[in-house]
């Protein structure tokens, strides 16, 4: 289970990540781009992938991460239910999530280009 507190954690270590509201829900940009959102009454983090990287993520499990089901879904919008996934899987979707939205730059220095 990821607790607010663990996400906030996480979200919050990349490089040049804020948090800030985004109408009910908490939202963590880069950049002013959305990378992921927290909501705490559905215990649920919403991530910003690509298309590939949502339907590997996907795969592993559609009662843990699956897409949103509509329009912002087929833009990569995710959704992760945070009472499920295990902290290894969740780290690696929000990374994937924050290299997703940020600049080449920052992106770099969280997964260095081959």
């Amino acid at each position: 289970m990821i607790t607010i507190d663990t996400f906030r954690e996480l979200a919050l270590s990349f490089p040049e990540a804020t948090e800030e509201p985004h109408f009910e829900k908490r939202a963590f940009k880069v950049k002013k781009k959305i990378f992921a959102t927290y909501d705490h009454k559905n215990q649920r983090a919403c991530i910003k992938l690509s298309e590939i990287d949502q339907n590997v993520f996907s795969s592993a499990d559609k009662t843990i991460i699956y897409p949103v089901d509509n329009k912002w879904g087929k833009q990569g919008w995710t959704l992760i239910e945070l009472k499920k996934v295990n902290k290894d899987l969740f780290i690696d979707a929000l990374t994937t999530a924050y290299c997703e939205v940020a600049p080449q730059k920052l992106a770099n220095k969280i997964r260095p280009s081959d």
